[in-house]
Parts: structure tokens; sequence; C-alpha cells
């Protein structure tokens, strides 16, 4: 028997690899002798480098850079053998760095992001997959760009103040020092979005509430990044700004497209390429896949998803495990997953769910064993 284990991380609660380690510890209670393959996942936000580097057998690097908001943190990605560098935004720039009292999409910015990229650079990178998501910024990846050079200036020549306010007053991006090695590296982006830079649909409107933008600053932010619009666009002679996904990470895709020439695949897909889901699941007999909420919104480039696709090429059964199954979850099933089961064993709350979720998982991946080996008694 060979059971495939694929999960992503649950949030706030375990990364992907403990994840898909409690499921396995469930099975082996049952099955002891099963040949269990972990393959845990992501789909390019916070957990991505874990995941790949679970996997792969990478190395995780750590540096100390500027936070969100200007406050050193230490940040890591990852370095795999074949000189890929794997980065996900979140660990330098994301939300869960800037305390909710404290959140303003006004000032945050992603330089500790460019920061990671530089140090990509430094160890001979040639290939960087950037994954987007969890970001606390809005700043349409100027502060990225400032990282690695580029300067943002105002009528006067004078050097914008950081974060996507200010780009309201932008007249002029300087790209006379951006960092030469970056035309020789491949930018691959990892993003679960298909939001343009602007607009109703756009990165401020989206996901500027989140980051504790009001309505009228979420205006304010949008007619900014489109100020960052249309001067890029006068430099480089191109509008990137429609083109699906540069939205994403408050706009950091839009810097990704527009000065790396990155190409924007989902998240999932680049893990399971990198992870080797495809050839795990060959003659696998099942695979148990999982997150933390699985609803309806798991079909927009969630990792079960992505995972039952892969499954489901081989004609492979998933099952997916989650901590809470919410509104439409049930619409999964169309994906290719069978059927789905919540860890909670009753009426709990979020803080004992998080910190139970371990044993809750083993819990019921000894279920979905024993319910597996009395179907299969029941074939004989």
């Amino acid at each position: 028997m060979k059971i495939v284990i694929a999960p992503d991380s649950f949030k706030e609660s375990l990364s992907a690899p403990d994840v898909a380690q409690a499921i396995a510890r469930g099975w082996l209670a049952v099955y002891p002798d099963a040949e269990i393959a972990l393959c845990p996942m992501a789909d390019g936000g916070e957990g991505t480098v874990d995941a790949v580097l679970a996997a792969t057998g990478g190395e995780r690097r750590e540096l100390r850079v500027q936070g969100p908001l200007a406050t050193p943190v230490q940040a890591h990605w990852g370095w795999l053998g074949d000189g890929t560098a794997v980065i996900e935004m979140a660990a330098a720039s994301g939300l869960h760095w800037v305390p909710s009292a404290q959140r303003d999409a006004r000032v945050t910015s992603s330089y500790g992001t460019g920061e990671l990229i530089r140090a990509a650079l430094d160890a001979g990178a040639t290939r960087i997959i950037l994954g987007l998501g969890g970001s606390a910024t809005n700043d349409g990846g100027s502060g990225l760009l400032r990282a690695l050079g580029a300067r943002f200036l105002d009528a006067g020549g004078n050097e914008l103040r950081p974060g996507g306010a200010a780009l309201a007053t932008l007249q002029r991006v300087d790209l006379s020092a951006l960092d030469p090695r970056l035309q020789d590296v491949q930018v691959d982006v990892a993003a679960d979005v298909d939001n343009p830079l602007c607009g109703p649909h756009g990165a401020s409107a989206v996901f500027g509430p989140q980051k504790g933008a009001s309505p009228e600053q979420v205006k304010e932010l949008d007619a900014a990044l489109a100020r960052l619009a249309e001067v890029v666009g006068e430099a480089l002679g191109e509008d990137f700004s429609a083109f699906p996904g540069v939205g994403a990470a408050g706009g950091l895709g839009f810097a990704a497209k527009a000065f790396f020439g990155a190409r924007f695949r989902p998240g999932i897909e680049l893990v399971a390429e990198l992870s080797g889901l495809a050839e795990a699941v060959k003659g696998a007999d099942l695979v148990i896949t999982g997150e933390g909420r699985l609803d309806a919104q798991s079909l927009h480039g969630k990792t079960p998803v992505g995972v039952a696709r892969v499954a489901q090429a081989q004609g492979v059964p998933v099952i997916a495990l989650a901590g809470s199954l919410g509104e439409g979850y049930q619409q999964v099933r169309e994906a290719g997953i069978e059927a789905a089961f919540s860890l909670a064993p009753g009426p709990i709350t979020l803080e004992h769910a998080c910190a139970n979720a371990a044993q809750e998982l083993q819990a019921r991946a000894a279920d979905l064993a024993r319910f597996w080996r009395l179907a299969q008694a029941a074939r004989r």
C-alpha cells in the first residue's frame, strides 16, 4: 500500500511538513507497513520555502532585513543545488510582521523582499522563484526595487518616502543603478490571484482593507498605483498594469513583471513541480491533502485542488483533511477531491483548534485509515 501525503500548512498552527508528519503518524498507527510518501505543499504564500526545502533537501538561509515598517526582522529564503533561489515575500514583508494597531498600507514597504533577492543574486542564483502572498504592503514593489538600486523621484528630483501613498507624487524612475545581474536571472512568480494592479479588482481595492486601509485610503492608494503604472509605462514603453496577477502582494507582481520579465504561474503548480509530486503519485493507492480551511475559495488556486488535479491525472483518489469546512466546500468534489473531513471533534475555540491541530490530525488520519481498511474488506 502506498499513501501520498501532500498537505498545505495550517496557518498559525502547523507548517506543511508538520501537517504531513502528523497525518503519517495516524495512518501508520493502523497500517504500520504502509509506504508513505511525504510531499508537503504550498501555493506561493507563507510556508512555500519550507515546503520546497522539505521536498528537495535544499538549504534554508537566514537574513536580517528591513521589515514592512523599516524595523529589522529575521527573514529566510531557500537555496537549491541547481542555482534556484526560493523566496516568499511574506518572510520579509508579510502582514504578520505588523501589529494590528500599526497596520497602515500607505507607508509599509517591500524593501526587505528586495534584500532577499539581492542575497540570492550574491549567491549566484540563475533562477528565482518568488512567492507572493500574505503581504503587508501596497507599494507596487517600489520598495523591492529600491533595495536593488532603483530610485523613485518627485518633480524636484527628491527621493520619495517609502510606501504606496508617496507614489502619488512620482515623476520619474531612475534605473541607472538597478542591479544588472537581474538581466541574467529567470524569475518565476508563484501567485494564486489574477488581479490587475488598479481598479475595483486591483491590489488596493481587494487587498488594501486587510492591511489597514480605510475606504478613503483605498482610493488614495489606487490612484498612487495608477501613477506608478503611468510613469513606469512611459519609462519602459509598455503598460503592464492590466496583466493578470500584477496586483498580487500589493502590486509587487507589477514590479516583477515590468522590471524582471517574470513568468506568472499558480503557486501550487510550481511547488508540485519542484517537489516531484507527479512522480510520487505514480502507483499510489490514495493521496491525502489538506489545509486550514476548505471552502469554495479553495477552487481558486489553493493547494488541495492543485494536488487533486495532479492525482486525478493518474486516476488516484484524493481525500482532504481540514481544520474547518466552510461554505461551499462541497464544490471541491468537482475538482477531484472524493471526500473532506474536519478536524474539530466538537464545538471548540480557534485557540484550542490551533494548539491541538497535530493531535487532531493524527486522530482523524487514524480514523480514515480504519475506514479505508473496512472499505477494502468489504470489496473482498
